[in-house]
């Protein structure tokens, strides 16, 4: 059955996206923002199962540096010129949409098309990543993805290949040249590639999240990651932060647990583990969450600075990752370098 959400909902999805983010993903204000004057409330989301298999969709997302996202905010249809594109290459309107990425803010980008197209609760991620050729679709080897991306000056690129790597290189170059930030779409997938392919069902489970987590953000911690269906894994104060040797997009924080514990956070563009006193406790394609312990604010890694206060919780990562092995590999630490990391996958 569809569900209907109302703009009460809103709060509380946007929480469960931000949950999903595993510390990436960037901040939901910006879509709240936009979200909260939109006149098309009610907002009717659709089950994979309900619509037509052969039924074309489009996903949505936003690239590039969130930060400059939040300085240069996007206009009034920040994906229009983007799928005007795709539709002319494709020669048909294309009348669904789904998510791209299951955490931060891209998880509330397909709402924001709800006044002209059918909202499909499935996604390419079911968490947040930083890498296109992630995309569940790529990595399940669909063919005939096109991918449309912003350029800079009213600018719109358009990419088609089998090769997933391609799309990564491309559009990051592109993005690049419109300034670091941009909206992009891919297409040339129905409904019955979503069954198959993505993630289904996300944006219900966020929006279970979210009503949990602030049902119960002001209890103790360990209650709040339970009622979560996670775990708390640290508390402390974060006393070192490192960049790794080995690749300086790497950071590990070293968190001094509240009963004399040494945690390691290890993150990317993400939070991919957490290790304690040299034990591995948690590491992707789960979701590794952290808070700030005091004001229980969800925290992107960015935020992550000298003395704060922390909680980290685990929770469970979507299932779809770990059906397979091939698809797992393009998720589990080793696929930044980081090989040590892999054991609990």
């Amino acid at each position: 059955m569809p569900v209907t959400l109302d703009l009460d909902s809103l709060p509380a999805l946007a929480t469960g996206f931000a949950l999903l983010g595993s510390g990436g993903g960037g901040g939901t204000t910006m879509l709240e923002l936009v979200l909260r004057d939109s006149p098309d409330w009610p907002i009717t989301l659709h089950d994979v199962d309900e619509l037509d298999p052969d039924l074309p969709v489009l996903g949505a997302a936003f690239v590039g540096s969130t930060i400059l996202l939040g300085e240069r905010l996007p206009g009034t249809a920040p994906f229009a010129r983007l799928i005007a594109a795709a539709e002319r290459w494709l020669g048909y309107r294309v009348p669904v949409v789904c998510s791209l990425e299951g955490g931060g803010l891209n998880g509330l980008a397909s709402f924001t098309l709800a006044g002209e197209r059918i909202i499909v609760d499935a996604d390419l991620t079911g968490r947040a990543v930083p890498a296109l050729d992630q995309m569940s679709l790529l990595v399940d080897g669909v063919p005939n993805i096109i991918v449309t991306c912003d350029t800079g000056a009213g600018g719109v690129a358009l990419v088609e290949t089998d090769r997933a790597l391609d799309i990564e290189r491309i559009v990051r170059a592109a993005t690049v040249q419109a300034g670091g930030a941009g909206g992009m779409v891919f297409a040339g997938f129905t409904v019955g590639s979503l069954r198959e392919h993505a993630i289904v069902g996300n944006a219900a489970h966020a929006l279970r999240l979210g009503k949990a987590f602030l049902g119960a953000e002001t209890g103790p911690l360990d209650h709040l990651a339970g009622t979560l269906g996670g775990r708390l894994l640290a508390e402390g104060r974060i006393t070192a932060i490192e960049i790794d040797e080995r690749d300086p997009h790497v950071t590990v924080f070293g968190i001094e647990g509240s009963a004399g514990e040494v945690h390691r956070l290890v993150a990317r563009s993400e939070s991919l583990a957490l290790m304690t006193d040299g034990r591995l406790e948690a590491a992707a394609p789960d979701l590794v969450v952290v808070l700030d312990a005091i004001s229980r604010d969800i925290l992107e890694v960015p935020s992550l600075s000298m003395g704060r206060y922390v909680a980290v919780m685990q929770l469970d990562g979507p299932a779809w990752w770990s059906h397979s092995t091939e698809r797992l590999r393009h998720v589990v630490p080793s696929v930044y370098g980081l090989d040590e990391l892999d054991g609990l996958s």
